[in-house]
């Protein structure tokens, strides 16, 4: 009778495993980063498109933009006490979406360059830089 002996593997080779395995993983891991920014940039655009739309809605009605103290807000509720106020204008939402770094957007009626500018830090949350940490601004 014989016995079959299972093949083990050898320290070498898991260590080849290993070598690859970590050489793959550093390879992906700086795509998967680039497209979490990339994401991140793209929400941030699309909810600024969608303040820039409720905005105008407001205007509208309202003939006029929300004043500088009630900014996004006055687009979900009533802030100013305006009869002719018809909201929400931003449907679906019961709060103010924060950016997708987890800050608030930034509303200024009037804007440094516009009349309305909606403002969104960036990664750092911080006014200004360049690259991933550069702001995303919308304005009317």
């Amino acid at each position: 009778m014989k016995r079959y002996q299972k093949k083990k593997f050898t320290l070498i080779e898991v260590v080849i495993v290993i070598v690859i395995l970590v050489t793959l993983a550093s390879i992906a891991t700086p795509m998967y980063m680039n497209y979490v920014k990339q994401a991140n940039v793209g929400a941030a655009k699309t909810q600024l498109e969608n303040f820039s739309s409720a905005l105008q809605g407001y205007q509208l009605q309202n003939k006029k933009f929300p004043e500088g103290d009630s900014g996004l807000q006055a687009l979900i509720e009533n802030v100013e006490d305006l009869e002719s106020w018809q909201g929400p204008y931003l449907r679906g939402v019961s709060v103010i979406p924060k950016d997708p770094w987890g800050n608030d957007y930034v509303y200024r009626s009037p804007g440094e360059e516009h009349d309305v500018e909606i403002v969104s830090y960036g990664a750092d949350g911080e006014p200004g830089g360049e690259g991933d940490n550069a702001d995303i601004i919308a304005f009317l």
